[in-house]
């Protein structure tokens, strides 16, 4: 019994460490292509909804691949939603980079740390680039796909830096308002220039930081 419970400890202990240690973060893996062309809000018919900024949100996580994972939001500026015909068919919104915050370190001095470094020329150069964008260029049902309603494909615009995503949804619509929602997903933050502590740096083991970051995007908007 005790020899048994020992080697359940060991596994668990080693399925800690496995995780720990370069797994990448759950969600779809969502691949950065070439950008691809959109239809500006001037030319869309249909209905206007104002993103809220204080309903919505992007949620954040990532880590070093030896040690403990981060996570955190980032606050969207402005947006526009277009629907017609009762849906979702394009919009935009502005994400700002300034408002990156950190939510699992206690210690303010460690938290600013780390909220200030995520600002720095090292990961996303608030100062020259403070804003990102992503714009919807199509939103098609995905009755395969449990976990979401919908997948959107959008231009995400970063550090200067446009691919094009496309990321499962679960979009909703009631008293006046509409919601999308993503489960988790997993994007490549090299893919748009965000090279610090990557692997292909010849970083030292310990130091490597996961190329993956993964993301969930919560928008409300409201009819204009």
């Amino acid at each position: 019994m005790k020899k048994a419970m020992l080697l359940y400890g060991a596994a668990l202990l080693l399925s800690a460490v496995f995780v720990s240690c370069g797994q990448t973060p759950e969600g779809e893996k969502v691949e950065a292509q070439e950008k691809v062309e959109t239809t500006t809000s001037e030319n869309t018919s249909g209905q206007a909804y104002s993103v809220d900024t204080e309903a919505s949100k992007i949620t954040w996580t990532g880590g070093k691949l030896v040690g403990n994972s981060h996570t955190g939001y980032i606050q969207l500026k402005e947006g526009q939603l277009n629907v017609e015909g009762g849906n979702l068919t394009g919009g935009k919104f502005v994400i700002d980079m300034n408002t990156i915050t950190d939510t699992d370190i206690e210690n303010p001095e460690k938290r600013q740390d780390l909220e200030g470094h995520l600002k720095s020329d090292d990961f996303f150069n608030v100062g020259a680039h403070p804003t990102a964008t992503f714009e919807i260029a199509q939103v098609e049902p995905a009755p395969d796909k449990p976990d979401a309603t919908h997948t959107i494909t959008g231009n995400l615009m970063m550090k200067g830096i446009t691919k094009s995503v496309t990321i499962p949804a679960n979009i909703s619509m009631e008293d006046g308002m509409i919601k999308a929602i993503t489960p988790q997903f997993v994007i490549d933050r090299t893919q748009w220039e965000v090279m610090y502590g990557a692997s292909a740096l010849g970083v030292v083991k310990d130091n490597i930081i996961k190329d993956e970051v993964a993301l969930v995007i919560d928008l409300t908007a409201k009819a204009r």
